[in-house]
């Protein structure tokens, strides 16, 4: 079955192409490789542009800067959660599919002209709605709420995105089917590939949400259908528009796995526990879509409680589950390889001058602090009334999707580009600042939106000094601070994104090419074992002696109950009883 080169095999009697990694032994199916480059291509330059739309949003709320006039805010603020949320995420999530489905299974990809068809469809619908958007037809959000109406384009590309990406998910099954029945792995698919697959029943469940209200709405919008229920709408829609940060959520924590074991050598602590916690996923994540809701009056109360509370904790302990068993399985990794000094020695000798270590434990640190504990108090009836539709939102949105997931997806791409598109990376020292560089930004947005949502600023506001309002309203000086250091902060991200942009471009076109010389040198420094052996086969750390993991789950747990309690405490004194 080893092939050094590029060669023509036959598995299953069809005849398909592959190559054999030199660091992994892995067998890598030439057309997932083109698949995976075209998406992880597409995905950075939506990246690029939805940036650079979100760094003009801040600097309009920047209020010595103020950017933008009101009708250009508003298209840009459209334009920047399609392309981030939605653009750049899902077609990185593509490529993520066919790497831990063709590549760590060691088998074909199931149809590629499939899912070059659903590639086209994701391009052309992505592009389609981002024309009309920009041509100041469409500036009615990211969630595009009735009675808000937008060209039919609009919703059009955004059916046809939705479809391109249920073809890939089908092509990502099928190939799992073809793994199984070729027998090309050993017992239970690996831990990173049942993330992904994970990501993908979320994803099917996310597109069909989609199709069930965007199909009408898009009816709608060309006379066919004569209203949409605005409540009826907000619901079905948040059934799509949260659970696609679901899927961000499944993708990046394996994509946590998948670099601890390439770059460490790591396996999770108990695999059986860490599969419970992303089944746990699909089961309870879409329930946090209520917090979106609750202060709609045509929910009942029944739901919301049973929404916010319950289930809901179902899906913060998987989360849980993995913000433990990740830095357990780095220590124990690390104890492993000798660093047994103390309970931080093996914290401090990690790989951080690698980008790729770096960026993911950033990615896990803010998601977990920031992401993760503001989501629970979002997702508490009680509190989130006073949360509701502030900049405390896209706070919280911007430390789950860009601080976890984004940080995490540029995390990996360091590892892609010598895995898959065998180029080095180019300016290393560069590359190794990039990941602080636009994680600090990133942390930044998140806390000062935060900050300003917790002092009552609204969310969508073109103008938050209401210089042009007929009643004088004011938010307090210190909102107004806020603002200007998540400008300061998104100019600080933009840099670290556009650098990540550059490197990756550069490294593609002009990166040393990668052989069996220097693919570990080009993995960064990594223990003297097979990639393949640590990545795509099951296996448990075999040690729970791990004290500096337990030391920062204590200083997690900590910061959690102390920020939830003054949450409470804050809504004790705007409501006081008695």
């Amino acid at each position: 079955m080893a092939m050094a080169t590029a060669e023509t095999g036959v598995i299953g009697g069809i005849a398909a192409r592959f190559r054999i990694c030199p660091a992994s032994g892995l067998k890598i199916d030439l057309a997932a490789q083109r698949l995976i480059k075209a998406n992880a291509v597409a995905a950075i330059v939506f990246l690029a542009i939805g940036g650079l739309f979100g760094l003009m949003v801040a600097l309009t709320r920047w209020q010595a800067v103020h950017l933008l006039p009101a009708d250009m805010f508003y298209l840009v603020l459209t334009a920047h959660g399609l392309d981030v949320l939605l653009l750049w995420i899902l077609f990185f999530e593509m490529a993520v599919l066919y790497f831990a489905s063709a590549v760590l299974l060691n088998c074909r990809l199931a149809a590629p002209r499939i899912a070059w068809l659903g590639f086209v469809l994701m391009l052309g619908g992505g592009l389609l709605t981002n024309v009309t958007v920009l041509q100041g037809q469409s500036s009615v959000m990211f969630t595009s709420y009735p009675p808000l109406q937008a060209h039919p384009n609009f919703y059009l590309g955004l059916i046809l995105f939705a479809v391109g990406a249920l073809l890939g998910c089908l092509v990502f099954l099928g190939t799992l089917v073809i793994a199984k029945e070729e027998k090309t792995y050993e017992g239970s698919i690996p831990l990173v590939t049942f993330g992904a697959l994970t990501a993908c029943i979320i994803a099917i469940f996310t597109i069909a949400s989609g199709a069930i209200i965007l199909i009408p709405t898009w009816l709608w919008s060309i006379g066919y259908i004569s209203e949409i229920n605005t409540v009826m709408y907000k619901l079905v829609w948040w059934a799509m528009g949260h659970s696609s940060q679901q899927v961000n959520v499944s993708a990046h924590v394996a994509i946590w796995y998948a670099i601890i074991a390439i770059l460490l050598g790591a396996k999770p602590l108990s695999e059986k526990v860490s599969r419970t916690a992303f089944f746990l996923y699909i089961l309870f994540l879409q329930l946090a879509s209520a917090h979106h809701l609750l202060v709609e009056p045509g929910v009942s109360a029944e739901w919301r409680v049973f929404n916010t509370s319950y289930f809901m904790y179902m899906a913060v302990l998987g989360s849980m589950i993995h913000g433990m068993t990740v830095p357990g399985a780095i220590e124990a990794a690390q104890r492993r390889n000798g660093y047994t000094r103390g309970a931080f020695e093996w914290l401090r000798k990690a790989p951080w001058g690698n980008p790729a270590f770096s960026g993911m434990f950033l990615s896990l640190v803010m998601f977990g602090f920031l992401g993760g504990i503001s989501g629970v108090v979002l997702g508490t009836e009680q509190i989130n009334i006073m949360l509701h539709n502030t900049l405390y939102v896209p706070g919280h949105f911007h430390a789950t999707v860009v601080a976890g997931t984004t940080l995490a997806f540029m995390a990996v791409t360091y590892l892609l580009l010598p895995l898959i598109f065998q180029r080095q990376v180019i300016w290393p020292r560069l590359a190794k600042w990039q990941p602080y560089l636009f994680g600090i930004g990133v942390a930044g947005i998140s806390l000062f939106m935060m900050g300003a949502g917790t002092l009552g600023v609204a969310r969508r506001h073109w103008d938050v000094a209401f210089s042009d309002a007929t009643l004088s309203f004011a938010y307090p000086a210190a909102a107004f601070l806020m603002l200007a250091l998540n400008g300061l902060s998104a100019v600080m991200a933009a840099i670290g994104g556009a650098l990540f942009v550059v490197i990756v471009v550069a490294s593609v076109l002009w990166g040393k090419p990668v052989d069996a010389s220097n693919i570990v040198e080009s993995l960064g420094p990594m223990p003297q074992r097979q990639v393949g052996d640590a990545v795509s086969s099951y296996g448990n750390a075999g040690t729970w002696k791990l004290p500096g993991t337990y030391i920062l789950v204590s200083v997690f747990f900590t910061a959690f109950v102390l920020y939830y309690f003054v949450n409470w405490k804050y809504l004790s004194q705007l409501w006081p009883m008695g």
